[in-house]
């Protein structure tokens, strides 16, 4: 099964709720930087809180950006989603082994730490909308939870999971959003209070079979859902030999040379997708001769 996302609606537009299953991607992610399972399962619910934030994004060019910096093991992470299901990310440190919890669960928050999330959406304004808080737990759904709550005043919940094999693979992923809009009745909060006090893990449900659509019939089925779209999510990264060569000529022409007078090929790899680029001596002239007819280049060598 592909994985996809599901938007939907309740309670005549009271609720806003959203749901994934993103095996498939986060596996993907895993094998292009080779994570461990703590790592997979902490950038695995990143990317899918991120790529269910994307999709709430109307611009078609619009970004989300998710910016997790901590004191933990694994050093933080970084996740960026479009508006049309894309993610990509990666985790600071993605070799971390720690001990698992008492209850034989992967420690995310112990990997994580204490730190900060912060979420910028860009829109193609001037400029972006940008949002940080003091993660509360490092467990990443709860930390979502509270930013909605502190940051975009808009009362939600967030389910996030990550089920890692014994050989490491991604056995099951996926998570869901819910979202109360203003206006909600007291006593429907109540209800769908009690439903999620209920309700198993998310991995638990996609363990059963479940599908987007009854993770969601199950939290709010009740209300009178409505489902509103649905797509496929992936992980994608937009990294290519051009771009990777204008990193290359921001970096100033005094490296360039050193590159150069060494005499050796230079592999450069993406930090988002692990993709390596090899430039040979001829391209890293190209690049110097490039810099060098460069107005903020020049400026640069004219002021020492």
């Amino acid at each position: 099964m592909k994985d996809y996302m599901v938007r939907a609606c309740a309670a005549d537009d009271s609720i806003r709720a959203f749901a994934a299953c993103t095996k498939q991607m986060v596996e993907d992610a895993r094998r292009a930087h080779d994570t461990t399972p703590v790592c997979t399962a902490a950038l695995g619910r990143l990317l899918t809180g991120g790529v269910m934030l994307g999709s709430m994004l109307k611009e078609d060019k619009a970004l989300v950006t998710l910016i997790i910096r901590s004191d933990g093991p694994a050093g933080g992470i970084t996740v960026t989603a479009d508006s049309h299901c894309h993610a990509k990310g990666y985790i600071n440190n993605p070799h971390v082994q720690i001990p698992l919890k008492q209850n034989g669960k992967l420690d995310v928050s112990g990997a994580i730490g204490q730190g900060t999330l912060t979420v910028i959406r860009d829109i193609g304004l001037k400029e972006p909308y940008v949002g940080t808080i003091n993660m509360p737990s490092g467990e990443i759904a709860e930390d979502l939870t509270y930013y909605f709550a502190e940051s975009e005043q808009v009362p939600s919940s967030v389910g996030l999971g990550v089920l890692v094999d014994r050989d490491w693979s991604v056995r099951q992923a996926g998570g869901f959003i819910l979202q109360l809009m203003p206006g909600a009745p007291d006593d429907m909060i109540d209800e769908l209070e009690r439903r999620l006090a209920k309700v198993n893990s998310v991995t638990a449900m996609l363990e059963e079979g479940r599908l987007p659509e009854d993770i969601l019939e199950e939290l709010v089925g009740g209300f009178g859902l409505q489902i509103m779209e649905k797509r496929e999510v992936s992980f994608a990264c937009n990294c290519s030999m051009e771009r990777i060569e204008k990193a290359l000529i921001s970096i100033g022409p005094k490296e360039i040379q050193e590159m150069i007078d060494d005499a050796k090929p230079v592999d450069v790899g993406c930090q988002f997708c692990g993709r390596q680029y090899r430039f040979d001596v001829e391209a890293l002239k190209r690049i110097l001769a490039i810099q060098k007819h460069s107005p903020v280049h020049r400026r640069e060598d004219t002021q020492g």
